[in-house]
């Protein structure tokens, strides 16, 4: 089973996204299951996971109405308010009833507190998380992002956390630290796992090369080994400097020395605790 471990919809017409502008070019318009589905199909792509991309509830029940009409949504990651621990814990009450339910994301990268990860109430509310045998994915920025990874990891090793784009190492100027130093002591946590996605996005969008990617991508699997690893296509957002069959397939072949069943499928399914079930695109 290949799995697509990070890809979002949205409608800007029915939940509120505060950095979708016109200036956001070819993202500033809707996406839907119908829209992505051909792509999975040419790329042999059989589930994905559907990752919040709005602070609010409106979006994650939006998301999972997406699931219960497409079966090849095969988990959500959504959105509660980490803040508020006893709100967290009623929201969790309710969504852990619905079996796509696996995680929770918030947009950390857009906070201006750079702190706010480790908030008494958010690390009290993470441990909710992790009671619950939820992932948390961590959309890291800021060098100060995966300094807090550890901090959480070290409070709450049963939560199972999710560096979502490999921590976006600046690969446009060929940026190496202090990225590749603060995500090789993330990776010394045994609950850390990473995502290799969004990477052409974090390149030159016009000039970008498979040669610019390698040595992220190796230096990741170096870190965490293939079993930590998952692929995601960060889908619509790719678009902004690819297409998804060229991102899967430039993906595949920079790990083309690695298990490649594990990131592209069985370190998803284990993370996220997907149902081996397999079902065509809809």
């Amino acid at each position: 089973m290949i799995v697509d471990a990070h890809q979002h919809f949205w409608n800007p017409d029915t939940v509120e996204y505060s950095w979708l502008t016109p200036e956001s070019g070819v993202l500033y318009r809707t996406y839907a299951p119908a829209d992505l589905a051909p792509e999975l199909r040419a790329a042999g792509v059989d589930r994905t996971v559907l990752v919040q991309a709005a602070n609010s509830l409106a979006e994650t029940d939006a998301m999972l109405a997406h699931a219960d009409a497409h079966p090849f949504i095969a988990g959500v990651v959504g959105w509660i308010d980490l803040t508020d621990p006893a709100g967290a814990a009623a929201a969790l009450d309710r969504y852990r009833r619905h079996p796509a339910f696996v995680g929770v994301r918030h947009l950390i990268h857009e906070e201006p507190d750079p702190d706010w990860l480790v908030r008494d109430g958010v690390l009290e509310s993470l441990g909710l998380l992790a009671a619950a045998g939820l992932a948390f994915d961590v959309v890291s920025l800021l060098p100060r992002h995966l300094d807090h990874v550890v901090t959480v990891a070290e409070r709450h090793p049963g939560l199972k956390l999710v560096v979502d784009h490999l921590s976006k190492p600046r690969i446009r100027d060929h940026e190496w630290e202090p990225w590749a130093t603060k995500l090789a002591t993330a990776a010394s946590y045994p609950n850390v796992c990473a995502k290799v996605s969004g990477l052409v996005t974090e390149a030159d969008h016009e000039r970008w090369t498979v040669e610019d990617l390698r040595p992220y991508v190796d230096y990741a699997v170096e870190r965490f080994g293939p079993e930590r690893l998952m692929f995601g296509s960060d889908w619509p957002v790719v678009l902004r400097a690819s297409d998804y069959r060229t991102v899967f397939q430039v993906t595949h072949a920079l790990l083309g020395g690695t298990d490649t069943e594990q990131v592209f499928g069985g370190t998803a399914v284990r993370v996220y605790g997907l149902d081996r079930e397999v079902r065509e695109p809809s």
